[in-house]
């Protein structure tokens, strides 16, 4: 009775945290987008997708490579599974299929679209300047260097690469017709035909050297922020007769259910940009003229080392510049409260100083700009969620999870996105850096920075700031993922039951 009592509890703990996911999810009603939260609870965290990719996001890079796909022509004896999950239509990859101009080698999985319907054609999850298109097409890839499978890859940091596609409703593709003549039979869910193989690689656009590219997540529950995401910025175009066919033949109920519900309008609305920057392999087009080049690795590494060892008076004197965000980007700070008055406590010297700052500062150089600036110690998000829920738990705030694990994943998020030149580098993060140093110098310098932050936003002359949020004020320390375990780590996650 003990081992029954005792296996209980740790099923009932795992369900509470949303390991095993098996919630029922919808886009709308009951069910739908504002409520994922509640049981996945990244999907009300940070770094989320889809985003609207506006001109004033935009930074050149000229280090971005075109896209190398591997091995995407396949031949028709090569049998792929087209299905419906209920949520959208999927087409299984095999693994000879890859990318190989990323820093790991990422190996496709799965192919699957979201759409609008036939009265309002708009369904794209990605928007261009608040141009949203009639469809999307998300080819997902995972880290294969690193992961055995996508379902150990799928909670990590850098485990998943999305290929976007946007589809406009123009002229007649054959390439997706290869697998549209099929739909009708997958109209409900759970439904699956076996369809001859076809060049994948003609469902992408000709060009794959211009593209958008920044760190997001899966729009899906559960919403993991794992995704390197490439947006094709040219779209492809698909028939009227075919968007319709995409569009009303498909339920997402089952066969033997007493009502049957169509499947349409299977998008995610665009997230907050929480700091991001977009980066775009080419110059030229419109909305791009003046776009800033961002700047290289290295002196974003040297910014950091400069807060973890540097002088800090110096740089609140003299180098503010190096933190102030490029373009137009959104000041963290919070609103309605004293910065000062709350810094004087955050930033204060922690009891437990180390003896040896030198060492200290090694350290956590090492730690920032060496393991995490080069992806290597990568964050297992099942393992936070696991950790911040028992934290809640023993002080009986296991409400407060989505607010707790944005917190504890926002610094790592955004520096470690900040070292790959995707985003700017936030406030609060600043803070979490600098919470061991002396705290006369840290809050010197964050009374320095809040301040030209500040005036900034007065001075600014762009249109509306974004991402905007004051729950990454707080200093926090963030969670280390634990060791890889070496058992299916998901038994929630099917094969069909998900789509990003």
């Amino acid at each position: 009775m003990r081992v029954l009592s005792f296996t209980a509890c740790v099923l009932l703990q795992l369900a509470s945290l949303g390991v095993l996911h098996g919630v029922k999810w919808t886009y709308k009603g009951p069910e739908g987008e504002h409520h994922w939260s509640k049981h996945y609870p990244f999907c009300g965290g940070t770094f989320q997708s889809p985003i609207d990719i506006k001109s004033e996001l935009l930074r050149f890079d000229p280090a971005l490579r075109p896209i190398e796909v591997q091995n995407y022509n396949l031949a028709p004896d090569e049998q792929l599974t087209l299905g419906n999950n209920g949520h959208s239509l999927q087409i299984s990859l095999p693994p000879k299929m890859y990318l190989s101009s990323l820093r790991h080698r990422y190996t496709a999985a799965q192919l699957h679209f979201h759409w609008g319907s036939s009265s309002r054609p708009a369904g794209s999850e990605h928007m261009v300047n608040s141009r949203q298109y009639a469809a999307e097409m998300h080819v997902v890839h995972y880290n294969s260097e690193k992961y055995p499978n996508i379902s150990m890859a799928v909670d990590k940091s850098d485990g998943l690469a999305v290929l976007g596609v946007l589809v406009e409703v123009g002229d007649f593709n054959p390439a997706y017709e290869q697998f549209l003549k099929f739909i009708n039979g997958i109209k409900y869910r759970d439904h699956k035909v076996q369809v001859p193989g076809f060049n994948v690689r003609a469902l992408l656009p000709t060009r794959l050297d211009e593209y958008y590219r920044y760190d997001g997540s899966l729009t899906t529950p559960p919403c993991y922020p794992s995704v390197l995401w490439t947006v094709f910025k040219n779209h492809v175009t698909i028939s009227q007769k075919q968007f319709l066919a995409l569009t009303t033949a498909l339920y997402s109920s089952n066969a033997q259910d007493s009502v049957a519900i169509p499947l349409h309008s299977n998008f995610r609305k665009t997230q907050l940009i929480d700091s991001r920057v977009v980066l775009v392999s080419f110059k030229e087009g419109r909305g791009l003229h003046g776009t800033l080049t961002v700047s290289p690795p290295i002196t974003r590494k040297q910014v950091v080392q400069q807060l973890l060892a540097g002088d800090l008076g110096d740089l609140a004197d003299e180098g503010l510049y190096q933190l102030l965000p490029s373009g137009s980007q959104t000041l963290r700070a919070g609103k309605k409260k004293d910065p000062m008055k709350r810094q004087s406590v955050t930033l204060a010297k922690p009891k437990q100083q180390t003896k040896s700052p030198s060492l200290w500062r090694k350290s956590q150089t090492n730690r920032y700009v060496g393991k995490l600036g080069m992806g290597e110690n990568t964050l297992c998000y099942t393992s936070l969620e696991q950790r911040v829920f028992n934290q809640l738990k023993q002080s009986h705030a296991e409400n407060e999870l989505v607010e707790a694990l944005r917190d504890s994943v926002y610094p790592e998020l955004n520096l470690k996105s900040y070292l790959d030149c995707k985003s700017d580098l936030a406030l609060s993060t600043i803070r979490h850096i600098l919470r061991r140093r002396p705290a006369d110098e840290a809050l010197e310098l964050d009374r320095s920075l809040t301040k030209a932050l500040v005036n900034q936003s007065k001075t600014s002359t762009a249109t509306k700031q974004v991402g905007s949020r004051t729950k990454h004020d707080r200093l926090s320390s963030a969670a280390q993922p634990k060791p890889l375990s070496q058992r299916h780590p998901h038994p929630w996650l099917l094969p069909m039951e998900w789509e990003d």
